[in-house]
This record gives structure tokens, C-alpha cells and sequence, in this order.
């Protein structure tokens, strides 16, 4: 053999093994990519489900904290509630043991409504509180603290409670009335007339209707007396309604 087939041959190896070497590199780069792939997707899972846990986690603690929340809510308005609904008894009689009771109207009425409204700001988000801001909306106005009645109702009505916001703007329209507002009266009870609520009953917001429109379109509540009863016939509202027909002028 001479130098130029050896050199020849080395060539020929030389080149097998780096077409081999190269061949083991491109195997062993898949084998680290694919190696890379795993182990992203498992991070990724671990993260994935690192994440959909601590969310869990959340929501439980939440649903626990609210619950809480909640229920010592609802002992305060309870308290509250037993002031409200004091009995109201005469100088000398006595009470009951452990009986809340009241000489007259007016002090109960105050004590109510600071006991309420302790509850409404103390957990104004929850249902609880919503409530013992509508309740001292209630004790402020049979104290005649119209204007202040007025601005805890507004308050209660941004909630999103449907049949609270009836029943609050029904006390709103009650207020309006009574402080000779009888505009901003009959268009609260025109509204809640078309949107009937099961804590506030058509029959009654028309009965209410007709009595604030007797003094200026007595035409109208006679027609809305005539209304209450073909739709609520045999029923007290129905019975009102007579009484509203007797007490309008005869033309």
C-alpha cells in the first residue's frame, strides 16, 4: 500500500466517524430536547396545578370568612331586631326579666336605629347589613327624620337585591308622600305598578297610587279604585278600594 491509499483511508475513517459522531449528536440533541419538553410540561402541570390549588384554596377560605361574616351579621341585626320590636309599656308596669322594654316610642326608635346602623356599617356587603340599613331608615322616619330616612334608603337601593330595591323604593315613595312630595310619590308608584314584586303586591302599590292622585286627578283614582277591584275581587285591598271610591268628590 502506498502513502497516498493510506492517507486515503484515514480520509474515508475520518469522515465515517464524523458522520457517525454527528449522527450520536443529532441523537443525543432529541433526547435532550425531547428530555427539555418533559420536563417543561411537567413544570408547567406542577405550576398548573399549583395554581388551580392555591385558587381552591382561596375560594374555601372566602366561602368560610363570608360565612362567618355572615352569621355574626345576623346575631347584631337579631340584637337589634329585639329593640325594634320592644314592647312599649305604661310608667310603673313592670317588666319581665330580661324583657327590653320601652316608656315610649321615641327612645325605642333612637336605640333601634344606632344599633342598626352599628350592623350596616360594620358589614354594609353583606344581606344582614343591607337590612339594618333599611331598618334604620324605618326608625328615622317614625322619629320624622324624613331627609335622613331618604339618605339610607338611597343607600340601600345601589345594592343589587331586586326585591330589597322594591321594597326600599316603595318606603322611599311612603316618605315623598308624607313630606308633601306627591310628584316624586305617584312616579316611584307608577314604576313599581309596572314591575310587581312579591314584597310589594301590584293591588297595594295601586291602592297607594290612587290615594296620592284623589286631590288631583280623582278621574284617574276612580279609575284606578275600578282596577283594583276587577283585579283583586274579594280582598281587602278590594275593600279599600270601595272606601277610596266614597271618599273621592262627587262631581
Amino acid at each position: 500500500m502506498g502513502l497516498s491509499q493510506t492517507l486515503s483511508g484515514e480520509n474515508l475513517l475520518s469522515q465515517h466517524i464524523s458522520r457517525k459522531e454527528l449522527k450520536q449528536d443529532k441523537i443525543r440533541e432529541s433526547f435532550e430536547h425531547g428530555a427539555e419538553a418533559v420536563i417543561s410540561h411537567k413544570t408547567f402541570v406542577t405550576v398548573l396545578l399549583a395554581v388551580v390549588c392555591a385558587v381552591v384554596i382561596i375560594a374555601a377560605g372566602w366561602r368560610i370568612y363570608s360565612e362567618r361574616r355572615n352569621v355574626k351579621a345576623s346575631a347584631a341585626l337579631e340584637e337589634a331586631m329585639k329593640i325594634y320590636n320592644a314592647r312599649i309599656r305604661a310608667s310603673g308596669e313592670p317588666a319581665e326579666t330580661g324583657e327590653i322594654t320601652y316608656l315610649d316610642d321615641s327612645a325605642k326608635l333612637q336605640d333601634a336605629a344606632a344599633k342598626f346602623n352599628v350592623v350596616a356599617d360594620r358589614f354594609p356587603s353583606t344581606n344582614p347589613g343591607k337590612l339594618a340599613r333599611y331598618y334604620s331608615a324605618l326608625c328615622l322616619e317614625g322619629l320624622g327624620r324624613y331627609n335622613e330616612a331618604l339618605e339610607q334608603l338611597q343607600k340601600v337601593n345601589s345594592g343589587g337585591d331586586k326585591e330589597l330595591n322594591a321594597l326600599t323604593r316603595y318606603q322611599m315613595a311612603q316618605v315623598q308622600a308624607r313630606t308633601g312630595k306627591t310628584e316624586e310619590a305617584v312616579k316611584i308608584y307608577r314604576e313599581l305598578a309596572d314591575q310587581p314584586n312579591v314584597f310589594v303586591p301590584r293591588g297595594l302599590i295601586l291602592l297607594e297610587l290612587a290615594g296620592q292622585l284623589r286631590a288631583t286627578n280623582p278621574k284617574e283614582a276612580a279609575n284606578l279604585y275600578a282596577q283594583i277591584k276587577k283585579e283583586f275581587p274579594d280582598t281587602a285591598i278590594a275593600e279599600a278600594a270601595d272606601r277610596g271610591l266614597e271618599a273621592l268628590p262627587k262631581s
